[in-house]
């Protein structure tokens, strides 16, 4: 039997809980059984937020985090640091200094859930009892999806990259460096994405790039989405039409990669309403985003998920529609929200409190409005603000108009966003922009 190890993260008393230093002491092998009132799976944004919120609430002992990771990384940063603006070692931190300090860790990860019994089997083998479960596993890169792919990410120094993986950021920003002329090609896959504004946030990074370098005359852009529009917010995306018909950037629509060819350097695509009809093209940079879905573990408990694979919860409360005592945050959820770090931020207060009501015996009756925020980088010093809810109708916090280009917004991506979800959305303390919103529109 594989054993994982278990430990317990303890606050130093002279801080408050929550913003702690942390140190971490290993409690020893585990036993094969774990019994919590609380087992949250996965330590993303989601999990932490909402982990720090009830591990303070319900005291040490009582909640457990499963996660494998060494390491929590801001992956709203992957974007600065395909560009050059960042650095990965900017991007990341110790899995153990971002974990809540009343909660237990235990580093491995979801083999099998079993909601009927309130059970989830971890890959060690060992078995985790829950009163409540909360499910924030996030998303899985489909990678593999995409036949050649792959291969083309393995060669050194080359011209294909992909700036959602740690392990393939940083050749974002070398493949950039080496551009000379010819095609620089950008995708959005068919399938769900989180962030499904960074496909495109590297596009005009890339075109403002070329122009700095002198090599913009000799470079041809191309967008290919599998969308049938630019932005799936018309209001944004008449703002984004005009930018890429400024910058002469070729749009096409309903496109998707099917294939990578890396020692011929091409690309063959499908059109989406045609799918008998494929056409390639040759690339000097070819910038993959990959097919994206529900990790397999969690497509495998039928019981827990829709038809596609996400946990199936009600989109307001965020609660199970068929096991009252399960929850899910983030981009797992099925809920019909744009997936990014901002609505886990305005749903980790909604997951909350809608969990401790029925912990308490109470009805849920915080509500989720869909709330979601992409700061739509356009270049290396401006940035358009996009929010909006489930019914894409913008829900703007500053009372201007964020459609337009400006380095303010820009500064607050780059500079003030990471701090914020460092010290106060992982420790359970911002739960999205929704009072700043009140108090910037205010009216007498």
């Amino acid at each position: 039997m594989i054993k994982v190890l278990c430990y317990t993260i303890k606050a130093k008393k002279s801080l408050p809980i929550g913003i702690a230093a942390r140190g971490i002491a290993t409690s020893g092998v585990l036993n094969e059984n774990h019994k919590c009132k609380l087992l949250v799976v996965g330590g993303g944004a989601g999990g932490c937020s909402v982990a720090a919120k009830a591990s303070n609430k319900l005291g040490a002992g009582k909640v457990i985090v499963l996660e494998p990771a060494d390491n929590h990384y801001y992956q709203p940063m992957f974007t600065l640091i395909g560009g050059g603006i960042k650095k990965l070692e900017d991007s990341f931190r110790p899995m153990k200094s971002v974990l809540p300090a009343l909660a237990t860790w235990l580093k491995d990860s979801a083999s099998k859930f079993e909601p009927e019994n309130n059970t989830v089997i971890t890959n060690g083998g060992d078995k985790i009892e829950y009163e409540y479960l909360l499910v924030a596993v996030g998303l899985q890169l489909n990678y593999d999806k995409i036949p050649g792919l792959l291969d083309a990410l393995s060669i050194p120094n080359g011209k294909v990259c992909s700036n959602y993986s740690p392990k393939y950021v940083d050749r974002t920003y070398q493949a950039l460096q080496n551009f000379r002329s010819g095609n620089a090609i950008f995708t959005f896959p068919n399938s769900p994405v989180k962030c499904p504004g960074a496909p495109q946030k590297v596009l005009y990074i890339t075109e403002h790039y070329l122009r700095k370098s002198n090599k913009r005359k000799n470079a041809q852009l191309h967008y290919n989405t599998s969308l049938p529009v630019l932005f799936g917010v018309k209001h944004y995306a008449d703002a984004l039409w005009e930018i890429v018909k400024k910058r002469d950037i070729n749009v096409n629509l309903r496109t998707n990669l099917v294939e990578v060819k890396p020692t011929t350097d091409e690309a063959v695509f499908e059109n989406l309403d045609k799918p008998d009809e494929r056409f390639t093209v040759k690339y000097e940079l070819l910038h993959v985003t990959p097919p994206m879905g529900a990790p397999d573990v969690l497509k495998a408990c039928k019981s827990l998920v829709n038809e596609v694979g996400f946990v199936d919860v009600n989109k307001d409360t965020l609660q199970h529609q068929k096991f009252s005592n399960v929850f899910a945050i983030g981009d797992c959820s099925s809920s019909p929200n744009s997936k990014t770090a901002a609505s886990v931020a305005a749903q980790s207060q909604v997951v909350y409190k809608n969990l401790m009501a029925v912990m308490e015996g109470r009805t849920p009756n915080r509500v989720f409005d869909g709330y979601a925020s992409c700061p739509l980088v356009t270049g290396y010093n401006t940035c358009v603000l996009a929010e909006f809810d489930y019914s894409l109708t913008p829900l703007e916090t500053f009372p201007l108009d964020q459609r337009k280009e400006r380095f303010t917004m820009y500064l607050m991506k780059k500079d003030f966003m990471p701090p914020l979800y460092w010290h106060l959305l992982l420790n359970g303390l911002w739960n999205g922009p929704g009072l700043m919103r009140k108090l910037m529109h205010f009216r007498l």
